[in-house]
């Protein structure tokens, strides 16, 4: 079979902040994903942002990854840390190709149920 190489493959760090949002709300504990004010000015006007709460730089197939999340009440926030990096760490590796060398979780808030149900009505 012919080995050669055809092409290049660019995933830009929009699909790379998607994916990497993506897992980071699979974890259990996470509310939801923080975003900037512009970002949740366009959600009003009914864009979603499927990107929101994160910040990739990619360099040389690396790929270093900010989120930005609101954990819920009672949730124990150094376990739903680590899982957030291993989730997304792994989903974005198997997804793209590209090595995650770093996935730093930032906590921006605590959330109740209360006030998780009142935001999905």
């Amino acid at each position: 079979m012919n080995s050669k190489n055809i092409g290049q493959v660019k995933i830009s760090e929009d699909v790379i902040s998607i994916i990497a949002s993506l897992a980071a709300t699979e974890v259990e504990g996470v509310a939801q994903m923080s975003g900037s004010i512009t970002g949740n000015i366009s959600e009003i006007l009914g864009k979603k942002n499927h990107s929101k709460g994160v910040k990739v730089q990619v360099a040389e197939d690396k790929a270093e990854i900010d989120v930005f999340v609101h954990v819920e009440y009672g949730s124990v926030i150094p376990d739903i840390a680590k899982k957030i990096q291993d989730n997304v760490k792994t989903t974005v590796e198997t997804m793209t190709g590209l090595e995650v060398t770093l996935v730093n979780v930032y906590i921006q808030g605590v959330t109740t149920k209360h006030e998780k149900n009142i935001e999905t009505k």
